[in-house]
């Protein structure tokens, strides 16, 4: 095998352990009641609760090319991670968070930014939330500031 094999199969691998990692985490969070979903919602939490923001997932979809609202939410959320230490990935496949995340039909149609959020009175601790701050923060120093995860399939 060629070291750039050798490397696609590791990012590959790594890529996987991530999705899945970022999966977990996301019904953890859920069975704990500590999801923000919809991006006006997100945006209401980190102003008024900025300190109990844990982790940021970003959505992409077909829309996002044509909608300049959304993308500048997004510029904004993620000036506001990146100012308060959060960490931030981007999914491609907007339906497939809602389905992880949403129980109501609207959290279906805002599923473009989802927040963790773990209030400083609780101590919810996650591992697999552990293993993406630490992802987010390789991803960082290798100058790539909102990683892109692929969630697994059904």
């Amino acid at each position: 095998m060629t070291f750039e094999e050798v490397l696609i199969q590791k990012t590959s691998e790594r890529a996987q352990c991530t999705g899945q990692a970022l999966e977990e985490v996301l019904l953890s969070a859920k069975a704990n009641d500590y999801l923000t979903i919809g991006v006006y919602e997100s945006a209401k939490i980190m102003n008024v609760d900025p300190d109990s923001v844990s982790f940021c997932v970003l959505a992409m979809d077909e829309d996002f090319e044509c909608d300049i609202a959304l993308q500048i939410h997004f510029t904004l959320i993620q000036a506001f991670c990146f100012d308060n230490d959060i960490s931030i990935v981007r999914v491609n496949d907007m339906q497939r968070l809602a389905e992880i995340v949403g129980d109501k039909p609207e959290q279906f149609e805002d599923a473009h930014c989802v927040l963790i959020t773990n209030p400083a009175e609780d101590s919810w601790e996650d591992p697999a939330l552990e293993k993406l701050h630490l992802f987010c923060e390789e991803s960082r120093s290798y100058n790539e500031w909102v990683p892109e995860i692929t969630l697994p399939e059904r």
